[in-house]
């Protein structure tokens, strides 16, 4: 790998992208309206190994195991449901497992859905160690391996698509299709990412310090069509569990956006190897839909590339899940019928 000053041109933004950016960090007034919405939820007990709750009709089952890392051990959260081929689903900031919940209800029928709180999110580790974006994928391919999960679809969203490059890059063998999403790909601008500095300096400006609020800010600034209350009540409450506002900083303090495009074209993307499906939001803020209209130029090796578009902003498993679910149900059932 290069350690030479990187010669990377950004990518110059769409007037349509420019114009939906131009006043990104969401006003006071309209973060605290939408704060006294949700004023009385409380924090949800932790779960147990074992425990089960029914979502969408679907029973969901909580586990927890400990597996080698950091030089000892990391305590991961997973909930799975279904049974079939394994279907990975990896979430991003301020989410967790609960993100995907009903694209695996709506999946569980034909595949083993498998969701991992990430590391420093949800109910899984939070203590001190390596939040490298490398590191901590490897640790992911290390729980997989205590589950006995071989080769496996993944599917990413925002910071966990930032993991999921690493892992499609380090085990091309055993992804069986790669679902990415939200995540800068080829293309890239600073402008599109003011909220780089401010999650890494969270430690010190105290903008995760009340986790109700800072959910609320994220989805407000990025979100695009509104979130049922029920399912913004929980996404608040798998975010309000002790450490993860001290955890979450420690990815951005390992690195920065413009750091992760450049070692994502030099390192990552020629390494991927499976087929690729991009799906992004209509709407998002952050990822701009026509800077993935030509991503097949960029992904050399993937057997396979394709593009595809969901109604909403950056949220949307969430804000549109009917749409969502179709679309995975679909990209997940082409891809099985075509593999040999």
């Amino acid at each position: 790998m290069s350690h030479e000053e990187s010669t990377l041109h950004y990518t110059e933004l769409p007037e349509r992208a420019r114009k939906a950016i131009e006043s990104f960090v969401p006003p006071e007034a309209l973060v605290a309206e939408r704060l006294e919405r949700y004023a009385d939820v409380r924090p949800r007990p932790a779960d147990h190994d074992g425990d089960t709750e029914e979502l969408d009709g679907v029973v969901f089952t909580h586990r927890f195991v400990e597996v080698p890392g950091d030089q000892e051990t990391v305590r991961w959260h997973y909930v799975e449901t279904g049974s079939g081929q394994p279907v990975v689903f990896l979430h991003g900031m301020p989410d967790s497992w609960f993100l995907w919940h009903h694209q695996m209800a709506a999946l569980s029928g034909s595949y083993r859905c498998i969701a991992v709180d990430l590391k420093g999110y949800g109910q899984s580790e939070k203590g001190r160690g390596d939040y490298r974006h490398a590191g901590v994928a490897e640790q992911l391919v290390a729980l997989l391996d205590a589950l006995g999960v071989g080769r496996f679809a993944l599917v990413t969203h925002d910071r966990g698509t930032v993991l999921g490059d690493h892992i499609a890059a380090a085990h091309p063998w055993r992804v069986s299709h790669y679902v990415r999403t939200e995540q800068h790909l080829h293309h890239f601008h600073p402008d599109l990412a003011p909220h780089d500095d401010l999650l890494a300096e969270a430690p010190w400006s105290g903008l995760m310090e009340d986790p109700k609020r800072f959910v609320v800010w994220a989805y407000t600034m990025v979100g695009g069509r509104p979130v049922a209350d029920e399912d913004m009540r929980r996404i608040i409450q798998e975010y309000s569990y002790p450490g993860i506002t001290h955890a979450v900083p420690r990815y951005n303090m390992s690195s920065t956006f413009r750091k992760e495009w450049i070692e994502r074209r030099r390192d990552l993307i020629p390494h991927w190897r499976c087929p690729v499906t991009l799906i992004q939001g209509v709407d998002s803020r952050t990822q701009p839909r026509e800077f993935f209209e030509d991503a097949d130029k960029y992904i050399p090796r993937a057997t396979e590339v394709e593009v595809r578009y969901v109604t909403g902003g950056h949220f949307w498993p969430v804000e549109n899940p009917e749409e969502t679910s179709a679309v995975l149900r679909e990209v997940l059932r082409a891809q099985r019928t075509s593999a040999p």
